[in-house]
Parts: C-alpha cells; sequence; structure tokens
C-alpha cells in the first residue's frame, strides 16, 4: 500500500469511496469534490494496487494547528493499518502543530486515541444549516 497525495487524475475514485462509505456532504458533484480538495492543504489518498482504498482530507498552517477533516477506508481494508498510514502521513512529525478532529461517529473515538488523540474538553462549534438536512 501506498500512501501520497491525489491527483487530479484519481479525484472520481476517492469521490465514489465517500460515497460508498455513507459521506455525502461535499461529494454530490466532481465539481463540488474538486473544489474540496483544492482548498485542502492536505489531500491524501491510500492506494493498493491501483485501487484507491483511502482518502484523507485536512486544514492547516503548517506551524500550530491542523483539522482533519475526512478520512475513510474501504470496509474490505479496515482495521489493516490503512486509516493509521494516512493519519500518521497528514500530521508528520511536527510536534508543534495541535490536530483537531471531529470523532462522532460510532468507533472513531476508539481509533484516534489508538492514535495518539485524546478528548477534549475546549472545543466548541458553530453549526449552521447543511442544505439538504
Amino acid at each position: 500500500m501506498q500512501v501520497r497525495p491525489i491527483s487530479p487524475s484519481e479525484i472520481e475514485a476517492a469521490r465514489q469511496l465517500l460515497i460508498s462509505n455513507g459521506w455525502n456532504r461535499g461529494v454530490s458533484t466532481v465539481e463540488e469534490f474538486e473544489r474540496l480538495v483544492s482548498r485542502s492543504q492536505v489531500a491524501l489518498i491510500a492506494v493498493q494496487g491501483t485501487e484507491v482504498v483511502g482518502f484523507l482530507r485536512a486544514l492547516t498552517d503548517g506551524m500550530y494547528n491542523g483539522y482533519i477533516s475526512m478520512v475513510v477506508v474501504a470496509e474490505q481494508c479496515r482495521c489493516k493499518g490503512v486509516g493509521r498510514a494516512l493519519v500518521r502521513a497528514a500530521v508528520g512529525e511536527n510536534r508543534q502543530i495541535t490536530w483537531v478532529l471531529r470523532a462522532g461517529r460510532e468507533g472513531v473515538s476508539d481509533f484516534y486515541e489508538k492514535l495518539g488523540f485524546t478528548r477534549s474538553q475546549v472545543a466548541m462549534e458553530f453549526l449552521r444549516e447543511r442544505p439538504g438536512a
């Protein structure tokens, strides 16, 4: 398996991976997903052979703050280190950056805790209405 930045020719494969794993927001059209990827400082895929089996999108200033927005791994590849490899590639070695994420889906908190993330009592959200919600 290889983890690397996504290329334009892999946008649709990553979008289909997200859709097939229950992601709806930001992936309804290729154009919308391309915009999300192009505006992200980090957009990685995990590739096995020629198949995209994982995707991660994150925002960061590269100095102090980072936000992991999307992580998805193909069902048949879960629990095999794909998600771990994506997250580790995204957060890198800079110990000055505090990375945050939303871990609202069932079982997700346990995954991130194994990677060194801790539950926070300081995060706040400014929720907006989501189109189609």
